[in-house]
């Protein structure tokens, strides 16, 4: 499918200008100033155009706990934020342990043909965290594996796993947990986790990749390797960035003011590679019972928006760096860039747009965030996959009070 917008403002690690986008079965043919084309055309006057957002750290719950979520209302929460690739964690029930659950997912994926769907493998057998042979046994890729959702509490389980990811050449998501010590304090529990799978990193020469940081110990001691030269990235979530001294059940909790200004410190000045939304839907009932988590797709884009290029800690190609550009590199896509050659997914977006979160209307099954009836900016108006209109604002039940 071919597609041009027109007059629109193009932002993304490398422009801020006011361009044309031409794309071509499904690639950008073609980015500069009065391009015409017999094709479908969008105006795009007054709105911002950005490479479509990666999100490195997602829940879509199938198999398993498809009450919460599914694979097809997962990617319709995924495209009306503006995502159009995501990377699921494998606590699902059964966790990913084996090549059929991952082909399973992928497959599901390609029929619904909304997003590129990639599926991370546990690092243990079913998350029991002794065994790591089913890693001898896939016949399926993945590029990551993680026991996401609790950490890997033996030391020599977590050793053996990054020896074994560098020599399949994947990377290692670290749930920095010790949940014997989250008992005690959650922040304790995080900190000394991350020192561990940083020092196993630093040993093993393995790819290390720490999700969800939340305190301002666990950011210093990743500054502290990246400057070493261990070869490990991390993400921080919207969450963490826009609370602080809150008591939404999450995992890792919303910590303090100190730690947001040291989260956001890390970004302003590069340590922090990606912003991941670590979407986790649950049901009313679960997050009653102290399910943690927040869904939080439909919203991550507006919340940092607000949050960081509203309040003036960075610029809007930073932004666009952190939620496309590095996570696309991360997962080995050809997106995160406005520029010929690159897939043709994009976003447009309504900076201007001031509107109050409504969680009712969030097409995700899971309704769970600390985000609604608060006002943020910037408005996903369409977001477009292979040059293929994917969500379009109006086009679903969408009542959100505009203020």
């Amino acid at each position: 499918m071919n597609i041009l917008i027109k007059n629109v403002r193009v932002v993304d690690l490398n422009r801020d200008e006011i361009l044309d986008v031409y794309i071509e079965n499904g690639v950008i043919k073609e980015v500069g100033l009065g391009i015409n084309r017999e094709c479908s055309i969008i105006d795009g006057k007054g709105l911002v155009l950005l490479p479509s957002f990666v999100d490195m750290h997602c829940h879509f719950r199938d198999p398993g706990f498809t009450y919460k979520e599914d694979i097809l209302t997962g990617s319709l929460a995924a495209v009306k934020g503006g995502y159009t690739g995501v990377n699921l964690m494998g606590n699902t029930n059964p966790p990913c342990s084996n090549s059929s659950i991952l082909e399973y997912v992928i497959s599901k994926s390609k029929e619904i043909n909304l997003i590129d769907i990639h599926q991370t493998v546990t690092i243990t057998r079913n998350m029991e965290g002794t065994d790591i042979s089913h890693l001898d046994e896939l016949k399926f890729p993945t590029r990551f594996i993680s026991d996401d959702g609790k950490g890997v509490l033996r030391s020599k389980v977590m050793l053996d796993a990054m020896m074994k990811a560098k020599k399949m050449g994947i990377t290692v998501i670290s749930h920095a947990e010790d949940e014997d010590i989250s008992k005690v304090d959650t922040r304790l529990s995080e900190n000394i986790m991350t020192i561990r799978d940083i020092s196993l990193a630093k040993f093993t020469g393995a790819s290390l990749h720490v999700a969800h940081v939340s305190t301002k110990e666990s950011i210093n001691e990743i500054i502290r390797a990246k400057k070493e030269g261990v070869n490990v990235t991390c993400e921080v979530t919207p969450h963490h960035i826009a609370l602080f001294d809150n008591d939404y059940k999450v995992n890792p909790p919303i910590r303090k003011k100190e730690d947001v200004d040291r989260l956001i410190y890390a970004i302003k000045n590069g340590y922090v590679d990606v912003i991941a939304t670590d979407h986790a839907p649950h049901t009313k009932e679960d997050k009653e019972k102290g399910a943690p988590g927040i869904s939080g797709l439909e919203t991550a884009f507006s919340v940092c928006y607000t949050y960081l290029v509203k309040e003036g800690h960075i610029d809007l190609k930073t932004l666009s760096k952190l939620m496309s550009k590095n996570p696309s590199k991360l997962m080995g896509l050809n997106k995160g860039q406005i520029d010929v050659g690159f897939d043709g997914d994009v976003v447009l977006v309504d900076l201007n747009k001031k509107y109050r979160v409504d969680s009712r209307c969030f097409v995700s099954k899971g309704k769970n965030t600390p985000f609604n009836d608060m006002e943020i900016y910037g408005e996903v108006v369409m977001t477009i996959k292979a040059g293929r209109v994917v969500y379009k604002r109006g086009d679903e039940s969408d009542n959100r009070q505009v203020v």
